[in-house]
C-alpha cells in the first residue's frame, strides 16, 4: 500500500478545484425534499388560476395534512386567480372581450406582503398557452414569467414549490391540434429546471397517464368535463401528488378524499370544516391584496375572517384530538 503524503501542491489543486465547482453551483447542497418545506413552514400560500381558486384540491391536502401534524400543521392559505397567467398573454376576445386575461404580476408583491408566507406553491400554465398552437415566444413569456414568480418570491423570504400544469382533455374540447401537447413542452421545461435547484412537482404526466390509461376501459373517461376544470376526481387527483410528495404513498393512493381520511379514522365532520376556513382565508386575502379580475366575490377584511378560521381551528384540532 502506498503511504507516502500526497503533495502540498495536490491537495492545494483538489481543494481549489471543489472551490471553484461549488462557487459554480456544480456542488450543490442537499435541497430540501417537499415535505421538510411545509414541515417548515407556518403560512403556505398557494397560487394559481381558476383551478386553484376553486380551492378543493388545496381543501383535501389541507385535510390531510391536519391529520398528518395536528397541531404542527401549517396554515394554507389559497390566493389563486380565475383567469390568472404568469405569461402576461391574453387571447383576443378573452371573457367575450369584457376583460383580458390578469397577470400575476399585476399583484404578487401585493399579495406577498398581505399572506407573509414562508412557503408559496405555484401552478400555471394552462392558461399561458392561450389554448393556441406550440409557439416559441409564447413559452419564452412563460419561462420569463415563472423565472420572475422564483425570484419575488425568494426576494420576500419565502421558499417556492412549483407544479407542473395539469391534464388538458384534448376529448373534451378538441382543438385542430392537441392542446395537452402543447402543455408537454411547458411542463418539461419546468421540470429541467431542477437541475437548477428548482423544486418541481410533476401533475401533467401522471394525470396524462392516468387518463390514457382510465380510457383503455372507459373510452369517455374524464376528470376535466370542459377539458380544462377539474370535477372531484380531478381535484383529488392534485391532492394525491401533493400528498405523494409529502412521502405517504398510503393516503394518496386512495380512491377518493373520503375514502382517505376515513383510512386515517378522522371524524366525518372535518373536512367540510377544512372547507370552509379554506374559502375564508382566501375570498379575505384575494380581495386585500386586490386584482383586476371582474366577477370575484368580495372577502371579509382580513382581521375578521382571521378571527373567524382562528375559531374553525380551534375546532378542528378538536376533532382530530378526539379522533386519536
Amino acid at each position: 500500500m502506498n503511504t507516502r503524503p500526497r503533495p502540498r501542491c495536490y491537495t492545494v489543486g483538489l481543494t481549489l478545484t471543489l472551490s471553484i465547482l461549488s462557487w459554480c453551483g456544480v456542488l450543490r447542497a442537499e435541497e430540501p425534499t417537499v415535505r421538510e418545506l411545509v414541515s417548515k413552514s407556518r403560512r403556505v400560500m398557494f397560487l394559481g388560476d381558476s383551478i386553484t381558486a376553486a380551492g378543493q384540491y388545496i381543501a383535501y391536502f389541507d385535510a390531510w395534512l391536519v391529520t398528518e401534524l395536528k397541531d404542527k400543521s401549517p396554515k394554507l392559505i389559497d390566493c389563486g386567480l380565475p383567469s390568472e397567467t404568469v405569461s402576461g398573454l391574453s387571447e383576443d376576445g378573452h371573457a367575450g372581450g369584457q376583460f383580458p386575461r390578469p397577470d400575476l404580476a399585476e399583484r404578487l408583491d401585493r399579495v406577498l406582503k398581505a399572506v407573509q408566507p414562508d412557503l408559496v406553491v405555484a401552478c400555471y400554465g394552462i392558461n399561458c398557452g392561450i389554448y393556441l398552437p406550440f409557439d416559441n415566444a409564447r413559452l419564452a413569456k412563460y419561462q420569463e414569467g415563472m423565472k420572475k414568480v422564483k425570484a419575488a418570491v425568494e426576494k420576500s423570504g419565502a421558499k417556492f414549490i412549483v407544479m407542473t400544469p395539469p391534464f388538458y382533455d384534448d376529448l373534451r374540447s378538441p382543438k385542430k391540434f392537441s392542446y395537452n401537447e402543447v402543455l408537454d413542452q411547458y411542463s418539461d421545461w419546468l421540470i429541467s429546471q431542477r437541475k437548477d435547484g428548482w423544486t418541481v412537482i410533476d401533475l401533467h404526466g401522471p394525470m396524462t397517464r392516468a387518463i390514457q390509461d382510465k380510457r383503455k376501459t372507459d373510452p369517455q373517461y374524464t376528470m376535466q368535463p370542459d377539458g380544462v376544470h377539474p370535477n372531484d376526481a380531478g381535484h383529488w387527483f392534485v391532492a394525491q401528488n401533493l400528498i405523494r410528495a409529502m412521502g405517504d404513498e398510503k393516503s394518496a393512493s386512495a380512491e377518493s378524499a373520503q375514502a382517505m381520511l376515513a383510512g386515517r379514522h378522522a371524524p366525518e365532520g372535518l373536512l367540510p370544516l377544512v372547507q370552509q376556513r379554506m374559502s375564508l382565508l382566501r375570498d379575505s386575502y384575494v380581495s386585500a391584496a386586490g386584482h383586476l379580475r371582474p366577477g370575484v366575490a368580495k372577502g371579509l377584511p382580513v382581521a375578521e375572517a382571521e378571527a373567524k378560521a382562528a375559531m374553525l381551528s380551534e375546532k378542528i384540532a378538536e376533532m382530530v384530538g378526539a379522533a386519536k
